[in-house]
């Protein structure tokens, strides 16, 4: 995987890219060192979408949109960020983020003339191969790659004081089961809000976390101190297991395996259920998640079966 990106200026402005037709009109106030001494009072009109407007990015984005689709690229249905191009049995693959670009194929020759065709439209700076995005620490070889996120989990430690604290081995105790506590303690919603949203983005390489922040997640309007205790034993857990990483070895085997499971009643506030599933590529785990049930059961025969369900369909999206 690769990543381009911009060039920017020593103003730390697009050089080449910043200059988009607008569809609609827009005005701007005389500029310094730009001014029609004869009209002071005038303002100008923009033609195209400078650089730094809150039309830019959505500009840069459409133009840049419509370049890829006129070149053989297809644009995904879910995520219209992402574009594919198939040549036989090649695969090139490309994630916008704002004036990111991320993008692997399956040879290194399609990588190579991606390289060329962006060249000869845009002005941009190849940044070699992705190790750093987004809070996500990828480490790349001929047979693997590793997905993680020590560095992030070193800084909340450090930011909610939690490095000297001593580790343990799950980040739920089996016999967990927390309600609104309305007699308990109240604690800063702020910090907990902080320690949750925290949490939730560092499930994008964690998923064995995801039950636990979920479950957590839902006490963020009146926290107690039970709930706070609850939140700081992930921060003990990930503390030692900060090297944990997700693990591709590459190979071509493309078979799709799914786990799941059901917690029956478990959330003593509502009693509703919570579904859990984990999706595989051979070994390679790829999709992840939990969430309530919206369906009311009577059983855990039920509850399974609402959530196996949920998994079925979820293997059925990324197959096709």
């Amino acid at each position: 995987m690769w990543v381009f990106r911009n060039k920017l200026d020593e103003f730390e402005n697009a050089t080449m890219n910043k200059a988009r037709y607008l569809k609609e009109e827009d005005f701007v106030k005389q500029l310094p060192s730009f001014e029609c001494h004869e009209h002071p009072e005038y303002i100008f009109k923009l033609d195209k979408a400078l650089y730094g407007l809150m039309q830019a990015p959505r500009a840069w984005n459409e133009r840049l949109s419509r370049f890829l689709l006129e070149n053989g690229f297809t644009r995904e249905k879910i995520d219209n960020t992402l574009f594919l191009k198939k040549q036989g049995r090649n695969l090139l693959i490309l994630q916008v983020y704002v004036d990111d670009i991320i993008f692997g194929a399956t040879n290194d020759s399609s990588c190579e003339e991606f390289v060329k065709l962006m060249g000869s439209e845009f002005e941009m700076s190849m940044m070699g191969e992705l190790n750093f995005f987004l809070g996500l620490q990828v480490k790349q070889t001929s047979k693997e790659m590793m997905i993680s996120q020590q560095k992030y989990i070193k800084e909340l430690l450090k930011r909610f004081e939690m490095e000297s604290s001593k580790t343990i081995n799950t980040s739920i105790a089996t016999a967990t089961r927390l309600d609104m506590d309305a007699p308990g303690s109240p604690v800063n919603e702020t910090m907990y809000r902080g320690i949750i949203g925290s949490l939730l983005y560092l499930t994008a390489s964690r998923p064995d976390i995801v039950f636990s922040v979920g479950l957590y997640s839902r006490f963020q309007s009146i926290p107690k101190e039970s709930h706070l205790k609850a939140a700081k034993r992930i921060l003990r857990y990930l503390k030692g297991t900060h090297d944990l990483v997700l693990y591709y070895p590459s190979g071509d085997n493309l078979e799709l395996i799914g786990y799941v499971d059901a917690d029956y009643v478990g959330y003593l506030v509502d009693r509703n259920n919570t579904s859990g599933m984990a999706h595989f590529l051979v070994s390679c785990l790829i999709s992840w998640g939990t969430k309530k049930q919206n369906s009311v059961t009577l059983s855990t025969a039920e509850a399974e079966y609402v959530a196996a369900a949920s998994c079925c369909a979820q293997l059925l999206w990324i197959k096709y």
